[in-house]
């Protein structure tokens, strides 16, 4: 049987471990003195959920993979707001229908990734499907950005250990979340404002999208950027975010 490991990057001084009982079992441990939080294979490679939670960074990161009605006015009112430095996820496939988007995403100072170049699930695929689908959006991407790409977000979030493994071998960094604003479903703009800062904390990833299905995002993005900076954060890159981090872990299933 294998396992995945979170890392959490509270101080804890003490093991604990917890039996979930369903289809099958899972343990869970902590480990003290972290500052980075990751889902990892054991004794593998790790993804990302969240920064070091001393300091006061946020990554604000938003995934395209269709559409180019909705990205300029997010784009526009980075801008106004003076911000760069989020994360901009790219389907590779989008990126090469849509390369001056892309090079302006670049210009305006923000770090370009990768959701890979089809954007369809990688649970689902055989490795080879997998590696090639890595690789071919790091090719396309940097083909249209001039950026070679380093973290990737697997289509639709979904990984496995699978999935863990092959990203690593392929020098590339998974990364996930720690706050999901859910803004695809349009739930409102007072709800995707709440939902991006309402007890937000230091090293939190937080996942907005760009694609032409959010119809609000760029209306509730002002807020979101007047309350992480009204609260003290500062908005950084994903890359930032994780640079000179130490990590340990907790296991689950």
């Amino acid at each position: 049987m294998k396992f995945f490991f979170v890392i959490n990057g509270k101080k804890v001084k003490q093991y604990m471990v917890v039996v979930f009982a369903a289809f099958f079992a899972a343990s869970l441990a902590f480990v003290g003195q972290q500052q980075l939080s990751v889902f990892s294979s054991k004794d593998g490679p790790r993804a990302i959920y969240k920064g070091e939670d001393q300091g006061n960074k946020v990554s604000l990161t938003f995934d395209i993979s269709w559409g180019d009605k909705r990205v300029t006015p997010i784009l526009d009112i980075l801008k106004e707001k003076g911000v760069k430095n989020c994360t901009f996820f790219l389907s590779a496939a989008w990126a090469e229908r849509h390369p001056d988007i892309v090079e302006r995403i670049v210009k305006d100072g923000h770090e370009v990734a990768s959701l890979g170049y089809q954007y369809k699930s990688y649970t689902e695929w055989e490795d080879k499907q997998i590696k090639r689908d890595i690789l071919l959006a790091q090719e396309k991407i940097k083909k249209v950005s001039g950026k070679m790409t380093s973290l990737l977000r697997p289509p639709n979030g979904n990984f496995d250990e699978r999935v863990l493994n092959i990203s690593e071998d392929l020098n590339h960094t998974v990364v996930h979340w720690s706050i999901d604003t859910k803004d695809w479903k349009n739930p409102g703009v007072n709800k995707i404002v709440t939902s991006a800062t309402d007890g937000t904390k230091a090293g939190d990833i937080i996942l907005l999208h760009a694609s032409d299905s959010v119809k609000q995002t760029h209306k509730a993005l002002p807020q979101i950027i007047d309350k992480l900076k009204g609260d003290g954060f500062k908005l950084v890159s994903v890359s930032e975010m994780i640079a000179n981090t130490e990590a340990s872990s907790k296991e689950v299933n």
